[in-house]
């Protein structure tokens, strides 16, 4: 075994804090990205190429971002993660999560499982019967991308309003009802959380609050810290489990009745918002985790 790596495709802020953190716990973590990864097999002793290490292992990985491209290249890297992980390295999130949270509809099946309240969700790749249920539903629904983030690529539907056509959505329609906000709510006003858990464990959360119904910091709402704890903490870390994820970034949202309900889980969540709005940095008790299951391993 020969240290800890930090898959990333540059060294920005989130990737400074962790390595930053990781130091502080007396250890140092080398930066790889995945695309300079893949496998050897008969040339190295594990069977995988990676960066540095010739025939030895990572002691533990941590996964800041996998990056996008083909089919076949994004297979490959998750390939690897998977290979880390059966050769019984320890890998944060491991491919497993990473898969379960990029598709929406495996997140949203699991949750439901898990017994998390979750919207009514349908998908499907018929565009005429996914038409059908979208004139048939009670409300407003919400087209996603099956693979988004950051509220890219969300449209809010009335009731008989046209679907897309199948190349536009990837050839598959994910559909949720629209959370109608609490009775009581200001006009024009949204809100919904974001909760961050690390090891099973609440770290922190923030109300993040717009005019827009896509309440994400990137698409210009405002991030206000909240306690991590109660219900909200509960919901946040049973998601976190049900999609078997080390770390997570879970969204919540209240219903027009007050009760909360479970959005996404997102597996490589981004925590400089979280930290504006709270003034915690998640690179410390991700750092903690790492270092200390690698330890007791």
């Amino acid at each position: 075994m020969a240290g800890l790596v930090v898959f990333a495709e540059r060294v920005d802020w989130h990737t400074r804090s962790l390595l930053a953190a990781i130091r502080r716990h007396g250890r140092t973590a080398r930066v790889i990205s995945l695309k300079s990864c893949g496998f050897a097999v008969g040339e190295t002793a594990h069977g995988l190429l990676l960066p540095g290490f010739a025939d030895d292992l990572p002691e533990a990985c941590f996964v800041r971002s996998v990056p996008a491209g083909t089919l076949e290249q994004v297979t490959a890297r998750l390939g690897v993660l998977h290979a880390l992980r059966e050769l019984g390295v320890r890998v944060m999130n491991d491919a497993r999560a990473i898969e379960r949270c990029v598709d929406k509809s495996a997140t949203t099946f699991r949750l439901a499982r898990a017994g998390l309240p979750t919207p009514r969700t349908l998908v499907l790749e018929d565009r005429a019967t996914a038409q059908m249920l979208v004139d048939a539903a009670p409300g407003d629904s919400v087209l996603k991308p099956l693979f988004g983030a950051q509220g890219r690529g969300l449209a809010r539907l009335n009731p008989r309003a046209a679907l897309p056509e199948a190349e536009a959505v990837g050839g598959v329609y994910y559909l949720q009802d629209f959370v109608t906000p609490p009775h009581g709510a200001l006009a024009g006003a949204h809100e919904d959380f974001r909760v961050f858990v690390v090891g099973g464990r609440a770290e922190a959360a923030m109300a993040r609050r717009g005019t827009s119904w896509i309440t994400n910091i990137h698409q210009g709402a405002t991030g206000v810290a909240v306690a991590a704890e109660g219900q909200l903490a509960d919901f946040a870390v049973r998601a976190a489990a049900a999609v078997g994820a080390a770390y997570a970034g879970v969204d919540l949202m209240a219903d027009a009745s007050g009760r909360l309900t479970v959005l996404e889980v997102n597996s490589m969540p981004a925590w400089r918002g979280l930290y504006d709005a709270t003034g915690r940095n998640m690179a410390d008790p991700l750092a903690a985790c790492l270092v200390a299951e690698t330890v007791a391993a």
